[in-house]
């Protein structure tokens, strides 16, 4: 049966079936569905239910021919059987018996050299607003006759977990071979966006020789694309959205060999403590279209309070990228001038500003270090370490070392590439010692990276993790651009130094088998205190 096959025939068995309602036409579904509200600036307002975020621990792959040898199986890729799919798949199907369902034609890919189709059927008009503005949007006279991938999303459906083979009642499921994502027991519309994201990781860097990226992507006024990769706290979206450069997207991209595309066709932003003064471009694209989740009101009016995270602090807003006024149309940009690795380091060690050899990007892209700190979640009283492979580690299907060699692979193709390593975090001491470093401060580094304005200098390389630090930037104290020189505790900094590159180096050894000896011989070492 194909995958058209199965769409017809939860189509013709539905109690209702609306196919690809307008905007208008799913916000007054959800309004008369009791789904959401509108707020005050026009979005609808709806709660996800009882899951607020995605639930790593229940996204599984089916494991079949196809992915038994090709899937880094293990905590992040978890095996499914392909008879319980089959089986959990006819369970689904039936639950959307008699139901009024919501039906949406899609597309992931602005490079149509890429596109992928995708049909996606909903319980509620709330999530197909999601889905709408998420992917991209296909006009009514290219949508596409067949769904090529299709997206079952069903909240109200609850697996038996000793019966169907979940953990627990809820779940999300890829199967490769038939291409069908499945998903239940859950309301949290982000299973949709990165399903489809996972897919592109599995498909792409394989099949087509592109690098598949969790990233932001921005175009210069000559023309110039830079990349951001940046996990959350590390001021990517931030330092993305410079009113001198037109947004490509904010999350997923492909690099092929003459241009980086969005996966996307809108934005899925964290909402907590949002001001206008903060991020101006989030807070104008929250407007009529837009799905606001989990949000609280102040009391008695319909005026979101950023500032509550009673529900959760994972507030999110999702809209399409026209909601933004600087973009560039198509989504697409030239290879990439400048790749930038954000990093906060609460451990203040990391310099400022650095640039990396191909090898270094690659080992630090494995990586994808930051740090959390007191305050950013419940029970952190000191900073942690966190470090998430390629900057998404939850969604790579492949070794990360297969992502990290096609980055390779690209540096040395284009070796007028240049890539940063970014400290948005702590100068002159760790976190409650130091001192977050200067937002201007960072826009100026950046700035002069964009404008070259780095690249005829003289440099000195960092004595434990080998970057080369600048020894010189417009409009930024020569004093930060070495870290040890803010310490007063000289001998500190190198302990701590030493401790970072353990911790480093310690996180690696799970990616050391199926990596390359270039790669694992650019780890930072640690050197006696001077």
């Amino acid at each position: 049966m194909t995958n058209q096959d199965i769409l017809s025939g939860i189509v013709s068995n539905a109690g209702n079936a609306f196919v690809n309602l307008t905007v208008d036409e799913l916000v007054n579904k959800a309004l008369e569905r009791k789904e959401g509200v509108i707020t005050s600036r026009g979005a609808l307002a709806a709660d996800t239910g009882e899951f607020t975020g995605r639930s790593p621990k229940d996204k599984f792959t089916v494991s079949d021919e196809k992915t038994e040898n090709t899937v880094w199986w293990g905590p992040v890729n978890t095996k499914f059987d392909s008879a319980k799919f089959d089986a959990l798949l006819d369970k689904v199907v039936k639950h959307f018996n008699g139901k009024d369902i919501f039906v949406r034609d899609a597309y992931a890919c602005a490079n149509p050299k890429y596109r992928l189709n995708i049909k996606v059927v909903t319980e509620s008009a709330y999530q197909n607003l999601f889905a709408n503005n998420l992917f991209l949007r296909p006009a009514e006279n290219d949508r596409p006759a067949e769904a090529e991938w299709l997206i079952l999303a069903a909240p109200s459906f609850k697996a038996d977990a000793a019966i169907d083979g979940t953990r627990q009642h809820n779940f999300s499921i890829i199967n490769f071979t038939k291409k069908i994502i499945l998903i239940g027991g859950s309301g949290y519309t982000g299973e949709i966006k990165k399903g489809i994201f996972t897919v592109l990781n599995y498909i792409l860097p394989q099949e087509r020789g592109v690098l598949s990226m969790h990233c932001s992507a921005n175009i210069g006024e000559k023309g110039d694309t830079a990349i951001f990769f940046g996990l959350s706290g590390t001021g990517k979206t931030t330092l993305s959205a410079d009113p001198n450069r037109k947004l490509i997207g904010d999350d997923e991209h492909g690099w092929d060999e003459d241009s980086v595309f969005n996966f996307e066709g809108g934005c899925y932003a964290k909402c907590i403590d949002l001001t206008e003064e903060k991020e101006p471009q989030i807070w104008h694209a929250i407007k009529h279209g837009a799905l606001e989740e989990n949000v609280r009101f102040f009391p008695g009016t319909n005026k979101v309070n950023y500032e509550d995270v009673s529900v959760t602090e994972n507030t999110r807003v999702a809209y399409p990228i026209e909601h933004i006024s600087n973009i560039a149309v198509p989504s697409m940009g030239k290879a990439p001038k400048n790749i930038f690795f954000l990093t906060c380091d609460a451990y203040g060690v990391l310099p400022p500003i650095s640039k990396l050899t191909v090898e270094q990007a690659m080992y630090h892209f494995i990586s994808g270090y930051t740090s959390k700190v007191a305050g950013t979640e419940a029970g952190i009283t000191e900073p942690q370490s966190t470090f998430s492979a390629c900057f998404g580690q939850a969604f790579l299907p492949l070794h990360p070392a297969k992502y990290a060699e096609l980055l390779g692979k690209k540096l040395k193709s284009n070796p007028d590439v240049n890539v940063w390593l970014v400290n948005t975090g702590w100068s002159g001491g760790g976190y409650g010692v130091g001192n977050r470093m200067k937002l201007s401060f960072t826009r100026a580094m950046l700035t002069a990276a964009l404008n070259g304005e780095l690249d005829n200098i003289e440099y000195t390389a960092h004595p434990v993790f080998g970057v080369l630090m600048p020894n010189e930037c417009p409009n930024v104290p020569q004093e930060i651009l070495h870290p040890r020189n803010t310490w007063s505790d000289k001998a500190a900094y190198d302990t701590t130094s030493n401790a970072l590159a353990e911790k480093f180096n310690e996180n690696f050894k799970k990616f050391e088998e199926g990596t390359s000896e270039d790669i694992k011989n650019a780890a930072p070492k640690a050197v006696q205190a001077q």
